[in-house]
């Protein structure tokens, strides 16, 4: 019989990003000191840290002891996930490395997040003082922040990308390396979560920085064998995209 699915997909977000500790885990910045650092820096320029490199490092001794090369990994093009996964595949030897195939994917990419991306809290709700109310309406799946995309937005295209490797990779070994909004609509579509599972992280349930969440295949599905595992010991975990 053939194949409907990749046997594994191995789902990594990205290790801590200067922006990550700009921001704190906070929505918005905390003041014009807080985001100095990265004011005017987009999105998909935004680099690792230090701590960073070394975490991502550290992940890929680990990814390769356990599940050995892969045929394919993909990115979604943002600086942050393409030197995570550089640094991840910096642990094989050339002889492995030189078998898989590393791709850029749009459909995997961050959502968007808005006219409010480079702003303190007091100034976005100076700009949007409507936007508390509306978000605690919406939820924080459907809602989009202005100008952005709601994670029901970025599920869509993520639906498109497992389409895709369904297509286009089955029986092959995959890693994704991508964001942390991201993984939350790849659980959403592989695991069948309802909208209200899928309104927020349950407490203590956001991806950490390089944790892995692997799928193996299962009757012709993938199969959540487990989630967040983290294998550096560098820094600490932190929050946000």
């Amino acid at each position: 019989m053939t194949a409907l699915t990749p046997a594994l997909l191995v789902l990594v977000r990205h290790a801590e990003s200067a922006r990550n500790i700009a921001k704190k885990g906070s929505v918005y910045f905390a003041d014009d000191a807080a985001r100095q650092v990265v004011r005017g820096v987009p999105d998909h320029l935004i680099e690792l840290t230090p701590d960073g490199r070394k975490q991502a490092a550290q992940t890929g001794q680990a990814i390769r002891s356990r599940f050995g090369a892969f045929d394919y990994v993909f990115t979604s093009g943002y600086a942050r996930t393409e030197q995570t996964a550089a640094a991840i595949l910096d642990a094989y030897p050339e002889v492995e490395r030189s078998r898989m195939r590393v791709k850029t994917e749009l459909f995997i990419r961050e959502r968007d997040p808005g006219f409010a991306y480079d702003m303190t809290t007091a100034e976005a709700e100076a700009a949007f003082p409507w936007l508390n109310e509306y978000w605690q309406t919406f939820g924080g799946f459907m809602a989009r922040p202005p100008g952005g995309e709601s994670l029901a937005d970025v599920t869509g295209r993520v639906h498109m990308f497992l389409n895709a490797i369904a297509r286009d990779h089955a029986g092959q070994k995959i890693m994704v390396v991508t964001h942390g909004g991201t993984l939350r609509c790849f659980r959403f579509l592989l695991e069948g979560w309802s909208y209200s599972q899928a309104q927020s992280w349950p407490e203590g349930g956001s991806p950490a920085n390089c944790g892995v969440t692997t799928y193996r295949a299962a009757d012709d599905r993938l199969e959540l064998q487990d989630y967040n595992q983290v294998y550096w010991t560098v820094g600490s975990p932190a929050d946000g995209i």
